[in-house]
């Protein structure tokens, strides 16, 4: 209840920005710039919004096969987009679409929790890892190009990366070296408070997956990298569409502030993200205006596929409670 409450006063905060930078850019030129917007391009970036979360999919499902689990692709991507759904409207719900996806693996196709777990947790590793490789790259190239921002954003986005590159650094050392963050944990919060048994395998699993002479962890590395260069693409594609010229490596600054955006809990990115972009497109000279009818109409493309992942949601948690209750009620019959 915490976290939901958490989530709506991160919408509205969202919200609040947004209306700000709304105000202050004027809805005239943002209007102009959405007219642009028209026709087989929004079918286009619609598609490549589809084929970057088809990609993000096809990543979970090789990871899965690497356990020995083959699962069909209407099976992977069903749960794939609710979890993209639940990230979208309630990030403050940490890990809760993981977990979703977890137990789906386990209620419908009998995989066990510590590997269903270690599956998804893989797939989220190397996600994190490559949008964060694509943050300081275009990073780098933003301030090679404006030099350093003021003092208050440098504080902002150093203590953000220095937390998650501290985060993933740890996560990659131990791993490599063998060295279990899972028994620490278990005596720190006491062993009978957490699944040891189901915890253990998990770690057992992600030990498993990162082996450099795994073909499946370089499949999987290749797969986060090729979802990034789709987004890539949808973002430089929309920028063509709303009139601006831009090259390859601006466009890496403006997927590596959008990966920003959406790192930051606030549902939809409402706000975050506009402000974010308003930031480096003026940096780029590309406007304040392009900035938001880019962060509007890829929300959009988002959206369409959150609403599928949605019905989707209520369709396998129908079937889920459906398939509890009549184990519930076989149970009953045999005592």
């Amino acid at each position: 209840m915490k976290k939901i409450l958490l989530s709506f006063i991160s919408l509205f905060i969202g919200l609040a920005i947004l209306v700000l930078i709304i105000r202050l850019v004027g809805w005239q030129e943002i209007k102009s710039a959405f007219l642009i917007f028209t026709g087989w391009h929004g079918l286009i970036i619609v598609f490549l919004t589809f084929l970057m979360l088809a990609v993000g999919a096809w990543k979970w499902k090789v990871i899965l096969q690497s356990q020995g689990h083959r699962l069909s692709n209407r099976a992977i991507i069903a749960p794939y987009l609710t979890c993209f759904s639940i990230m979208f409207f309630l990030p403050m719900l940490i890990l809760g679409g993981e977990f979703f996806r977890g137990y789906v693996l386990k209620e419908r196709y009998g995989i066990p929790w510590g590997k269903a777990i270690a599956s998804v947790l893989i797939e989220r590793i190397l996600e994190v890892t490559s949008f964060l490789i694509a943050i300081l790259a275009g990073l780098a190239f933003f301030l090679f190009k404006i030099g350093m921002p003021s003092q208050n954003t440098a504080l902002l986005f150093g203590g953000f990366l220095s937390f998650l590159i501290a985060g993933i650094g740890l996560f990659y050392f131990k791993t490599f070296k063998r060295q279990s963050i899972i028994k620490p944990l278990v005596k720190l919060f006491n062993r009978h408070k957490l699944p040891n048994g189901d915890m253990l395998e998990m770690e057992r699993e992600i030990f498993n997956f990162f082996k450099l002479k795994k073909t499946a962890f370089w499949q999987g590395f290749g797969l986060a990298f090729l979802r990034v260069a789709v987004t890539w693409l949808r973002a430089w594609l929309l920028i063509l569409f709303l009139g601006k010229s831009i090259g390859f490596l601006p466009v890496i600054s403006v997927l590596g502030f959008y990966y920003f955006a959406i790192m930051i809990p606030i549902p939809a990115s409402l706000g975050s993200h506009e402000a974010i972009q308003v930031f480096a497109f003026n940096g780029l000279g590309l406007g304040s205006n392009t900035a938001l009818a880019f962060t509007m109409i890829q929300r959009g493309a988002d959206l369409i596929m959150a609403l599928i992942g949605i019905v989707i949601f209520f369709k396998l948690g129908l079937g889920l409670l459906q398939g509890l209750l009549f184990k519930k009620i076989e149970r009953v019959m045999m005592k």
